[in-house]
């Protein structure tokens, strides 16, 4: 939570400063016209990746391959191209390190060591950590074992 209240208080700090040292440094009408032509350049690139990600993702699908990479790079797309909107300069260069594949491919590795021990106990019933032979720390450590007996949609008898 604090660091969420540090964010909002010291990026724009931030911002404002870039801001008005760039204006100083070539003119406020410049640094106006460079916003506004960096925001509709990074729409543009937010646009295209955005579809790129998309496409992997549908072929992933179809593939019958689990879209972990792909989703989490439409993550990095949706934050990236966010950032590049929002108006200022700091923010535009974290948006564009999230949005160009090269640097995305580093956020994605970085993403994924960090969090990935969590995304894999977070599985649906830690599937991905018993393919690999591992065993979630919270899970018992015994077999579950039933009958399963087949109902009618209704559910008022039993079927054969």
């Amino acid at each position: 939570m604090a660091v969420l209240v540090l964010l909002f208080i010291i990026v724009p700090l931030i911002e404002l400063y870039a801001i008005v040292q760039i204006g100083q440094a070539i003119g406020i009408w410049w640094t106006i016209a460079l916003l506004l032509v960096d925001s509709l350049v990074g729409a543009a690139l937010m646009r295209s990746q955005s579809r790129s990600a998309w496409r992997r993702f549908q072929l992933a699908l179809a593939e019958s391959r689990v879209p972990a990479r792909e989703v989490i790079d439409g993550v990095l797309v949706i934050f990236g191209g966010a950032l590049l909107l929002t108006p200022g300069f700091v923010t535009d260069i974290f948006g564009l390190f999230l949005l160009l594949p090269p640097t995305r491919a580093v956020a994605r590795g970085l993403l994924v060591r960090r969090f990935g021990a969590r995304m894999l106990i977070g599985t649906v019933g830690g599937a991905a950590m018993r393919a690999r032979g591992r065993r979630r720390p919270d899970a018992p450590d015994y077999d579950v074992e039933g009958t399963a007996t087949d109902v009618d949609p209704d559910g008022r008898r039993r079927l054969p």
